[in-house]
């Protein structure tokens, strides 16, 4: 028999089921299944699932034909397990490293009907808070097992379900199941420990609660709260059909209830100020309804005096004890805040600078009314006229006439803005004044801190790659990489975006966990790659006059990505080398990435016969379709140039040390475009053999395509604007 039944439910956990799987499968004990519930999910969740059940047996893929819920889903999965032990972990949540030996050697020692595992509550910012283990059990219970009338103080640990590890056949005996709505867990975790006849306790951090910024129901205001209720409801009235056999447990079950539902109450991201009197009515009913007739133990301090309030029915007494305290916490935040602030001196003394006077300008723009038809474009930190926005724009001009675009560009860049489009400098009076009333706000990476969100402004970030290397707070994970960014303010400027554009379902996922928001995800493919799908061989033969090739010369582009976190890398590459080992009819053009734009003016560019340096060059789409054969790294240049399935060569001589350094989303070097040479000989000697184009790197490249440029058809960009401008939406999914 299988020790170890996972059952992990998946509704809008794309961006962490990754994980939450590897982290079951990654575990050294392996006597285990995992039945992956896709609740009708309207994400990637059941794609990600079908693809870990195709290729490990031990997952199983189960595919629900419409949603029901957390607990309902559980449910299927029970039905479904055939393990010893049931573990239900949810799909935002993972298994700590090389904890499930130890766990399963528990088991097998001392077959309880319940284990009780450790935990963390991991936050997004890459901290973790500890459970309450330590606190419940200041000594360890060791081996030992337990019922729970004897050790009362167990129903302190948090009562979830994924916490613990049950026993599948006390579990089918006792005829229990999850029932449907929120806090579905309440309903089921107490009672399983009230009727187990062997509780274990294994000190040991297992599992990695995630703390979610955006998503999760804890972080969801609304009257659904109110279905802890009928949980609670639930526990009693299983203890009524136990009869006196439950008795000695109704005062500290009673304590839990009223403890969770002033926790509840208690969290402003939950209730709503209009809810709270009705919710605290509904607790005070609750507490004549349930109350023992012995009593129970009391709280001392404040939450002694809330139940009191509480058996007293006194909403405006204990929501004035509630004022009064956040009164008190807002004045000692004030004082810290005041005391690291700057001295009014320097403050009048910032006020009197150019850019003191220019955000004060600001400020009073945005006073102004909105204009209803500016739309604002941006690029690469003002660098210029290109990619998405470049492609939203020009898509934009055609359909939505009436907006007028304005780009923002440095001064160093005007040059680069095409006959016809309106500008402006970036830091003159002009360029505060759009920002402020532009109706629309469209750029590939983030605008500075200062820009206000208006209520009737649009911020749409349409990012400028898929993603390789970890991004935003999965930074965090990887100090070396994120240098000194400051993932606070990366996520105040995330919370300006309405939409985030995505170039495939896989981006998605990592957007969602990267950037947690309540931003829409518009997954259309990328605009930029429209010209790609659409340029005719006219245009390419022109494209390559314009730049002296000929249409006999085998063109090769390579490049390479930075890398933030070793600022004057360059890998080893010889052009001088490749251009020989091309043979005769081969040119090679090379181009740095645009963080190095600076750095190209102070030096010689690579201009020979054959070798032509094209840093410099506006539109990297012109390049792509000029060239026969790309050599890039890490760049999300791989994902765009596979849209025009041409090869692909991977040359990634760091490889190791980068994805320890800079974190990675994927083994693009186990997943490649095409062939991967990792040291400059093995480069070369793929093209001196032509296993470039071999059957293998066609097969490689053929499978990324199908997993990354499926939404490339050449309308990407007219799909954000019949959406962002137009206000159309695309026909309803009709996966459920």
């Amino acid at each position: 028999m299988t020790l170890i039944s996972f059952v992990v439910p998946a509704f809008r956990v794309q961006g962490y089921l990754r994980e939450c799987l590897d982290s079951i499968l990654g575990q050294p004990e392996t006597d285990l299944e995992v039945i992956a519930v896709d609740d009708c999910s309207p994400d990637a969740s059941g794609e990600i699932i079908d693809e870990y059940a195709a290729r490990d047996q031990r997952v199983r893929s189960v595919r629900l034909p419409e949603n029901v819920g957390l607990g309902p889903a559980r449910n299927v999965g029970l039905d479904r397990a055939v393990g010893e032990y049931v573990w239900f972990l949810d799909g935002d949540d993972w298994l700590a490293p090389e904890c499930l030996p130890e766990v399963a050697e528990r088991l097998r020692a001392t077959r309880p009907d319940v284990l009780l595992v450790d935990h963390v509550r991991t936050h997004w910012n890459d901290t973790a808070t500890h459970s309450a283990m330590a606190e419940v059990f200041p000594e360890t219970p060791g081996t030992a097992t337990f019922r729970l009338r004897d050790r009362p103080e167990t129903m302190r640990l948090l009562h979830t379900a994924w916490n613990r590890l049950v026993r599948r056949e006390f579990l089918v005996d006792l005829g229990l199941r999850f029932a449907p709505g929120w806090y579905e867990d309440v309903s089921f975790s107490y009672p399983v420990l009230m009727a187990a006849q062997r509780i274990g306790v294994l000190d040991r951090v297992c599992v990695n609660y995630r703390q979610r910024r955006a998503g999760a129901i804890t972080r969801t205001r609304g009257d659904r709260h109110f279905e802890v209720f009928p949980q609670w409801h639930r526990v009693f009235h299983l203890m009524d059909d136990w009869g006196s056999t439950a008795d000695d447990l109704r005062p500290a079950v009673f304590e839990r209830m009223i403890w969770h539902y002033l926790t509840v109450l208690g969290n402003g991201q939950r209730i709503a100020p209009e809810l709270r009197p009705a919710f605290f009515a509904q607790i005070t009913a609750d507490y004549a309804r349930w109350l023992p007739t012995e009593g129970y133990p009391v709280p001392d301090g404040v939450e002694g005096i809330k139940h009191r309030l509480v058996a007293a029915g006194r909403w405006r007494t204990f929501s004035a004890l509630r004022a009064a305290s956040r009164a008190r916490d807002a004045a000692r935040r004030r004082a810290r805040t005041a005391r690291r602030r700057v001295g009014p001196a320097a403050r009048r003394s910032a006020r009197l600078t150019r850019d003191g006077l220019l955000r004060e300008y600001y400020r009073a723009e945005l006073r102004r009314p909105v204009d209803p038809t500016l739309a604002v474009y941006a690029a690469y930190w003002y660098r210029g006229y290109s990619c998405n926005p470049a492609a939203i724009y020009e898509v934009a001009r055609r359909l939505a006439p009436g907006v007028r675009g304005v780009w923002i560009v440095r001064r160093d860049r005007v040059d680069a803005v095409p006959a016809g489009a309106e500008y402006v400098v970036a830091g003159t009076p002009a360029y505060y004044r759009v920002l402020a009333r532009a109706r629309w706000l469209i750029n590939n990476v983030n605008f500075p801190d200062f820009v206000r969100k208006r209520p009737e402004q649009v911020h749409v970030q349409t990012h400028h790659g898929t993603p390789v290397k970890v991004m935003g707070l999965d930074q965090q994970r990887y100090p070396i990489g994120a240098g000194r960014m400051d993932f606070a303010g990366l996520l105040r400027r995330v919370d300006r975006w309405d939409y985030s554009v995505s170039a495939n379902s896989f981006s998605t996922q990592m957007w969602d966990r990267a950037y947690p928001a309540a931003y829409t995800t518009l997954e259309v493919g990328y605009p930029r790659n429209d010209r790609l799908v659409t340029a005719d061989p006219d245009e390419v033969r022109r494209l390559r006059a314009e730049f002296g090739l000929r249409p006999d010369e085998q063109v090769v582009l390579y490049a390479p990505t930075h890398r933030e976190h070793l600022p004057g890398y360059r890998p080893p590459f010889d052009p001088d080398r490749l251009v020989d080992a091309l043979g005769d009819s081969g040119r090679l053009l090379m181009r740095s990435h645009y963080f190095h734009d600076r750095d190209r003016r102070h030096r010689r560019p690579v201009d020979r016969e054959r070798v032509r340096d094209v840093s410099g060059h506006q539109r990297v789409e012109d390049l792509y379709l000029v060239a026969d054969v790309l050599v890039t790294d890490y760049s999300s240049a791989m994902f765009d140039y596979a849209v025009l399935d041409r090869p692909i060569v991977l040359y990634a001589p760091d490889w190791e040390a980068y994805r320890l350094a800079r974190g990675v989303y994927f083994d693009v070097t186990a997943e490649p475009p095409g062939a991967v040479a990792t040291t400059f000989a093995e480069l070369l000697d793929l093209f001196r053999t032509d296993a470039v184009r071999s059957e293998a790197a066609d097969s490689a490249r053929e499978r990324f395509r199908g997993r990354f440029c499926g939404l490339d058809d050449g309308r990407a960009a007219e799909r954000v604007v019949r959406r962002v401008f137009l206000g159309e939406r695309a026909e309803p999914s009709s996966n459920c």
